[in-house]
């Protein structure tokens, strides 16, 4: 039987570095959107999914918690909507994703994906010419500052490698650095909606990282192409409610270099909100009344 009822999981703190108010933000102003369009919404913490059944037929998430992840996908293959899909979460921890993105020709930066015990990467680096990179931790979403490394001399790749090692990390991705402007954007999947911008410029940062870059200086690149790549990499890993980063390169090349399921949309979740309720209602409108 159809049901007039949906449940929507807050994200735990621990997994909103920096961003839990505008995480909480956008979460609250998708709850509103969908009451003014006829829903009751019942909320769940993580540690509620873990402890009691979800018994709503259409399930919106922005919970990273691998057993949390987990149990959305029992949902899902038990007949249960979810947006966005567990198997997409599962998608954007930076291994997954960046096997995703190469293997289906999505502009992507040069990477390799290393064991932390690797201790020839330094050679490995060298024969790739990639003097300048990004460490990466490969099992999980960043949520310490220190999943994300930034490498100026070779010589320190194996140090760094070393210390995820230690932290039980057991794999990591290595991106070139890339020259050019840093943009990040937010999507909602099969909409018109797509909202852009300079973060350095914004002052808008999560660990701070938007300093190697530095100040955008305005490249001219194309936005329906930037659009276009998006939706492809958000078809690609089964996400409709995304966010990530790119670079434009001095040609006007744009390159993703993150990809997100379900990020703060801090400059302009009043905007994007009832898209990402209308979306949520259009995955699941063959189960609610």
């Amino acid at each position: 039987m159809k049901q007039n009822k949906i449940a929507g999981i807050v994200r735990g703190n621990c997994y909103s570095p920096n961003h839990v108010g505008n995480d909480a933000a956008v979460f609250n102003e998708t709850i509103r959107h969908l009451k003014l369009a006829g829903y009751e919404v019942t909320t769940y913490t993580e540690e509620d999914v873990l402890n009691r059944e979800v018994l709503e037929p259409v399930i919106f998430t922005m919970a990273r918690s691998k057993e949390v992840v987990e149990k959305l996908k029992e949902y899902e293959n038990r007949g249960a909507v979810v947006v966005n899909s567990g198997y997409g979460i599962s998608n954007c921890t930076r291994e997954q994703m960046t096997r995703l993105l190469v293997d289906n020709n999505i502009p992507h930066p040069r990477s390799i994906i290393t064991p932390t015990k690797d201790h020839h990467i330094a050679q490995r680096l060298k024969e790739e010419g990639m003097d300048n990179c990004w460490i990466k931790r490969g099992d999980f979403h960043a949520i310490h500052r220190e999943d994300v490394t930034y490498v100026r001399h070779i010589e320190e790749a194996e140090g760094i490698l070393s210390e995820y090692a230690l932290r039980g990390i057991p794999n990591a991705v290595i991106n070139e650095h890339l020259v050019g402007d840093l943009v990040k954007f937010y999507g909602v999947a099969g909409s018109d909606f797509f909202y852009w911008f300079y973060p350095f410029n914004m002052n808008h940062s999560k660990f701070g990282h938007e300093q190697i870059n530095g100040k955008a200086t305005g490249i001219a690149f194309s936005v329906e192409d930037m659009h276009a790549i998006c939706e492809r990499s958000a078809q690609v890993l089964k996400v409709k409610i995304y966010g990530g980063d790119c670079i434009i390169s001095p040609e006007g090349e744009i390159r993703i270099i993150d990809f997100n399921d379900w990020p703060s949309f801090a400059p302009c979740r009043d905007q994007a909100a009832p898209h990402i309720a209308r979306c949520i209602i259009e995955s699941g409108k063959d189960l609610l009344a």
